[in-house]
């Protein structure tokens, strides 16, 4: 175990611990604000249950499953609990995955009856009257595929999971693992007592981001367990960023709801403005703060917290500009204008062109976000998680940057996880030294072709990665791929396909420029993507215009923007909306920060939303401010 294991116990730490202790334990919703060291809680938690359960546990074969959100996250914990047997950690998908597999009939049932949902949905539109002829053609070639597929099943020895679904190969992909998982878990009452029985203790982390289906699932395990099995959430309802995440999760009857107030990252500045931001929505109050330890003495930091106004005009870049340089004057502290690594400044922003111009991919950004694409693509644009990234993402890049490297053994370690030709039934039948020969000069093509070459499109290496069973594709890039790209289909899918087209023809280049900006590589940063990361300068830029992202309005939020229909709706109901989502946004954004904190506003008319963000009362009046070049 890590030093996270000694560190001081919260009351929220002792609480948890008394909810472990009952005999039976309690199943509890922990709510733990930014910096307040919710994994440290939760790390906790499984170093108690290991000293006080493990060999128990052990001796009756059973394991503690901690589930979180990323990959990224998964690798954090396993260090933590130091790798231990006693451990199941791993992302939703995974998990979902590793109890679900061993029943292949069940899962061939869900595959028929995905299959056949395809066939009576294409169907449907195809007896539209209003369908065009060349969309008909489409849909007539896409139930032939289905019934193909779905002819095809009963051959099929054992599916297996990857990124992207070929139900005739037996390929199940992201989207179908989450799907499945819920509902063989929801209909089959003894699967879940085998869940139960093999995981009596389920830890979930970032429960808000969580899929709401698979909330409803595992609630239907503690019910069918009853008293032999522990369920926990860890999430905070404030950081939900996604629209797909179940947000703030009701404890069941008998559940312990745990709040965590504490801030640990924070200067008291930056808390103040956190704290009247959460007062608008669940009302935590956050206290403590950041601290240091000088000769002995614990002192508080105060940090800084301004928000300044500028005009949205053409000039953002150099207003930007100027504001990092009156914060290296004014906070003495000429850090803030590095771009370094060393100046740990972190200017966060939605995906928009500024970020992306500078970059080198102002392609994909207008393809991924324009006004036409959905909104799947366009959140998936934000932390590189949409459909059509995640081949480049999860496989091409990481494969393309080890062979540039010379990393033999990571090449090869990447194909082995992605490629179709190393699966075990393909492998055994072949002659390994030539599908390594012939590999070893597809993927020199591959750096070839996604080099700085501006010629190449997306699609000619999807297409490439396609024809040589590189890795396996989502079956929705069919069409797109087969065909000559059309910005004609049936209505309802006609945003994705023509948002889809569009990325096709990029250069694909500008991936590279793409995956430095996601993977924070650069002083920008998307919004969405650093939840639970922090720096010591944060620098939020918020810019309606040229975000141009109906799903947020900072304008809304501050009051200087009018309210829609549907905004004023969902201000009566309680239902989610831009403003609720902004919120939660700046609240992750301002979260980050550890030492100073600066908001910059873009507004076509900086009087009136200088008046409007005064009167909101997150910033004193003294905090914010206008500058000119």
């Amino acid at each position: 175990m890590t030093s996270r294991i000694e560190k001081p116990d919260t009351e929220a730490d002792q609480q948890l611990r008394t909810c472990l202790e009952r005999k039976p334990p309690a199943s509890f919703v922990m709510v733990a604000g930014a910096g307040s060291g919710k994994t440290t809680s939760l790390v906790k938690a499984l170093g108690y249950l290991a000293r006080s359960k493990g060999a128990e546990l052990r001796r009756r074969g059973q394991q503690i499953a901690c589930i979180t959100y990323t990959e990224v996250a998964v690798g954090e914990i396993w260090a933590d609990v130091g790798n231990a047997p006693l451990f199941h950690v791993s992302t939703i998908h995974s998990f979902l995955w590793s109890v679900t597999r061993p029943f292949q009939n069940d899962l061939r049932q869900w595959v028929a009856g995905r299959l056949n949902e395809k066939v009576a949905e294409a169907e449907k539109k195809l007896n539209n009257p209003r369908t065009r002829s060349n969309t008909r053609e489409q849909l007539t070639a896409d139930i032939e595929r289905y019934r193909t597929q779905l002819s095809k099943l009963g051959e099929v020895a054992r599916f297996t999971y990857g990124t992207g679904s070929r139900y005739a190969e037996g390929m199940l992909g992201h989207d179908d693992v989450l799907k499945i998982g819920s509902t063989l878990i929801e209909t089959r009452p003894l699967l879940r007592k085998l869940i139960a029985n093999r995981f009596p203790f389920i830890f979930v982390d970032e429960s808000q981001d969580t899929n709401p289906e698979v909330v409803k699932a595992l609630k239907l395990v503690a019910d069918t367990a009853g008293d032999n099995f522990c369920l926990g959430f860890f999430g905070d309802p404030m950081q939900k960023i996604y629209a797909t995440g179940a947000g703030a999760i009701a404890p069941s009857p008998g559940w312990a709801e745990i709040k965590k107030q504490e801030n640990f990252r924070c200067p008291s500045s930056v808390l103040r403005v956190l704290n009247q931001i959460r007062a608008e929505d669940d009302g935590l109050q956050q206290v403590r703060g950041r601290t240091v330890d000088r000769n002995g003495v614990i002192e508080s930091v105060p940090g800084s917290a301004r928000l300044f106004i500028l005009p949205a005009d053409t000039r953002r870049n150099e207003r930007l500009a100027a504001v990092r340089r009156w914060l290296a004057d004014t906070n003495k502290d000429p850090l803030w204008q590095s771009n370094n690594e060393d100046g740990d400044v972190r200017v966060l922003v939605l995906v928009h062109r500024m970020a992306a111009q500078r970059l080198g991919f102002a392609d994909i950004y207008a393809a991924l976000n324009d006004d036409g694409a959905p909104p799947n693509l366009k959140e998936g644009l934000l932390d590189g998680t949409a459909w059509v990234l995640r081949p480049f993402m999860l496989f091409l890049l990481p494969l393309v940057l080890a062979a540039r490297q010379g990393a033999d053994f990571e090449v090869i370690s990447v194909l082995r996880q992605h490629c179709p030709l190393f699966e075990n039934e393909r492998i055994a039948n072949q002659n390994t030294a030539q599908v390594l020969s012939r590999l070893k000069k597809d993927v020199e093509h591959l750096v070839y072709l996604i080099g700085d070459q501006p010629n190449h499109s997306i699609k000619e290496v999807l297409t490439f990665l396609r024809d040589r069973e590189l890795c396996s594709l989502d079956e929705r890039f069919t069409h797109f791929l087969s065909s000559p790209s059309s910005e004609t289909t049936a209505p309802d899918t006609s945003a994705e396909h023509a948002a889809v087209n569009r990325f096709l023809a990029c250069p694909a280049a500008q991936l590279w420029g793409y995956r430095t900006y996601i993977e924070n590589q650069s002083p920008f940063a998307t919004q969405q993507g650093v939840k639970g990361a922090e720096f010591e300068r944060v620098l939020v830029v918020l810019d309606d215009e040229e975000a141009d992202y109906n799903l947020f309005s900072y304008g809304k939020y501050f009051g200087f923007s009018p309210l829609s229909t549907k905004d004023k709706e969902g201000l009566d109901t309680g239902k989610d909306s831009a403003i609720s989502r902004t919120r939660r946004l700046l609240y992750v954004c301002c979260s980050r920060a550890t030492q100073d904190l600066a908001v910059v506003l873009f507004a076509s008319n900086v009087d009136a939303a200088r008046e409007a963000v005064i009167s909101k009362g997150l910033f004193a009046r003294e905090d914010v401010h206008t500058i000119t070049l």
